[in-house]
């Protein structure tokens, strides 16, 4: 029996609530990729030059730190990656979560919330990371994320 994970990295709750229908919707498990070290409202003030998401995504070898890993990932054979448009592509702690894991042999769908911006060039960007993994047309899910997902999976 195949597993799924949605996993996902929210900094306003927008995306957290497009995962958490989701995972609700398909039957899967939920993690939070959550930074070991929390965004204040400071570090993501994008027109601030100095601010700490504005520094991270200028530079693309940024790998933030992840607060705890996902229990047993082996289990898993579809997951489900979510994550708010930063700059036209994913946030950099999500590269860390994609690189932390062997996705090989493991279907991956990205899913993104955003106030203007499409998803593919997030989807090029999260391929070349992760180039191991079977990638499916990810979407943007400003609505309708359960639904979505459940025709993906074909469901």
């Amino acid at each position: 029996m195949s597993k799924t994970l949605v996993a996902y990295f929210s900094a306003s709750g927008v995306t957290a609530r497009a995962a958490k229908q989701i995972a609700e919707a398909v039957g899967a498990d939920l993690y939070e990729i959550r930074p070991a070290e929390p965004y204040t409202s400071a570090d993501l003030n994008w027109m601030d030059q100095s601010s700490r998401s504005t520094r991270e995504m200028n530079d693309p070898a940024c790998r933030p730190a992840i607060g705890s890993p996902v229990e047993n990932m082996a289990q898993y054979d579809t997951v489900f990656v979510g994550f708010p448009i930063w700059w036209y592509v994913e946030p950099r702690i999500v590269d860390t979560f994609l690189e932390g894991y062997d996705f090989s042999g493991k279907t991956l769908i990205p899913f993104a919330t955003s106030g203007g911006s499409g998803i593919s060039k997030a989807e090029r960007s999260l391929q070349d990371h992760c180039p191991a993994a079977s990638w499916k047309r990810g979407r943007l899910v400003n609505s309708g994320a359960a639904a979505w997902a459940q025709s993906v999976l074909g469901r």
